[in-house]
């Protein structure tokens, strides 16, 4: 991609610009304050992490919160979105409230606003605690009403500083990683037997919203994937199974919580009672947050079928299969760079739910791209902010933007092999040194809050 030449149009006052982070990716100290392990700490010392990197050092955000703030502090960024560890809050998953876990939280918050920074707090960022993991995780009713103990025991503590929430993160990802195809923890391959999780996790964040606003939140959201998905052939089957992969990864999450319903046909999937969940699934929102890397292409399955994408092996009996964006441009994790496709997401969701969307912030877009002098990641990050201005002169409403990240961070099970931050991490000493995206962030908001008086 083109280094950018002229400077991006401005985006309206009070236009929040931000960065983020994850808890299990960045913060180490697995066994500081108190804190119990998670399922993903099991799944990393069982040898899932690709590269071996120490998911348990991370990259020691923990101890050195002080410099990462002052990092986001010189990029004139708005707000941080940082992930609370339920295992550092509740080590058990349930039971006593660990004081020493919130302790750190507490700290970090005063820190951000001390700076002038807004913290924006994620409370489930799939550290799930390692004796719910146990007993069934996300399979089981019990751990989404754990949780909405566990975020009110978070809201009673940080909603005297805290002004923005987001409940749970992608749970189309822990659903389809973690429970179906079993490349992430909890590494259960049950396939679409799986969807019994991804039920509970928006239970999880429709409990936690009722949480937080008895707590005294009044600006809550989530995170939410979201890709288009692309036909890959004109034959009806292509269709069907584009329709269907559009379904189980877009609208199986968005439908209940812009809706109160699933899509035709799975409600029946789901356990528990359905209807009365739906009521609370579909809290009333302040805002939805979307995650957007690249479109997906799919097709019906081949005899000649891949043997995955980008990183995931796709089992043969599922009903669709993805195929390859034909495009040179791709980041170090092979995803195919297609900025348009913010764009032509966003105005999709405002197609599909009209006024029942709310106001949108785009909570995670970025790139893995190795060294400093890091110009692909610059050329992206321009390219995608143009992209979403263009979704907003078509009348989506978005109200800010998060970088991810900002540091390298142990990316899951590709370990430290991809680097999406801002800022290096040496991960032997775990020295910070700024990349030249970071700089090049920094001018843009600060041209940006030149632009409109800020």
């Amino acid at each position: 991609m083109p280094m950018p030449t002229e400077p991006l149009p401005a985006f309206p006052p009070g236009f929040l610009w931000g960065a983020a982070a994850s808890a299990f990716q960045t913060e180490g100290a697995a066994d500081a304050d108190g804190k119990g392990p998670s399922g993903w700490d099991a799944f990393a010392a069982a040898g899932r992490i690709k590269d071996g990197a120490d998911a348990a050092r991370g990259t020691g955000f923990h101890d050195r919160y002080r410099e990462d703030v002052a990092l986001l502090a010189g990029l004139g960024a708005d707000a941080f979105r940082f992930s609370v560890s339920w295992p550092r809050v509740v080590p058990g998953g349930s039971g006593p409230v660990n004081a020493r876990g919130l302790d750190f939280y507490d700290r970090l918050v005063d820190e951000l606003c001390a700076h002038g920074i807004t913290p924006a707090p994620t409370l489930y960022h799939w550290d799930t605690p390692l004796p719910l993991d146990e007993a069934g995780g996300w399979l089981r009713r019990d751990t989404a009403e754990r949780f909405a103990e566990y975020a009110a025991a978070v809201a009673a503590r940080l909603t005297d500083r805290v002004p923005l929430w987001m409940t749970v993160n992608e749970p189309a990802e822990v659903t389809l990683l973690g429970y179906a195809l079993g490349e992430h923890a909890p590494g259960r391959q049950l396939l679409f037997d799986a969807l019994p999780a991804a039920h509970h996790q928006l239970l999880a964040h429709g409990l936690a919203v009722q949480a937080l606003r008895a707590a005294g939140a009044d600006d809550i959201g989530l995170a939410v994937s979201h890709s288009p998905v692309w036909t890959a052939g004109e034959s009806d089957e292509d269709r069907f199974a584009a329709e269907l992969y559009d379904t189980v990864t877009n609208r199986l999450f968005a439908d209940p919580l812009l809706t109160g319903a699933y899509p035709d046909g799975f409600a029946g999937l789901m356990p528990g009672p359905v209807a009365d969940d739906l009521a609370v699934i579909a809290q009333p929102l302040n805002f939805y947050g979307v995650n957007y890397y690249h479109p997906m292409l799919v097709g019906a399955p081949a005899p000649d079928a891949l043997d995955g994408f980008a990183g995931v092996g796709m089992p043969a009996e599922l009903p669709f299969e993805l195929r390859e964006i034909a495009t040179d441009e791709r980041t170090d994790f092979g995803w195919p760079v297609v900025p348009d496709g913010l764009r032509e997401l966003l105005v999709s969701l405002q197609d599909r739910y009209g006024d029942r969307l709310p106001p949108v912030v785009v909570t995670e877009n970025g790139c893995s791209y190795d060294g400093i002098d890091d110009r692909r990641r610059i050329a992206f990050i321009d390219a995608h902010l143009r992209s979403l201005h263009e979704a907003m002169t078509s009348g989506v409403d978005v109200r800010g933007y998060f970088t991810w990240s900002l540091t390298d961070n142990i990316e899951w099970v590709e370990g430290a092999s991809q680097r999406f931050g801002l800022v290096h991490v040496d991960y032997a000493t775990l020295r910070r040194t700024p990349k030249a995206s970071y700089a090049w962030y920094r001018d843009t908001i600060a041209d940006q809050k030149r632009r409109c008086g800020r």
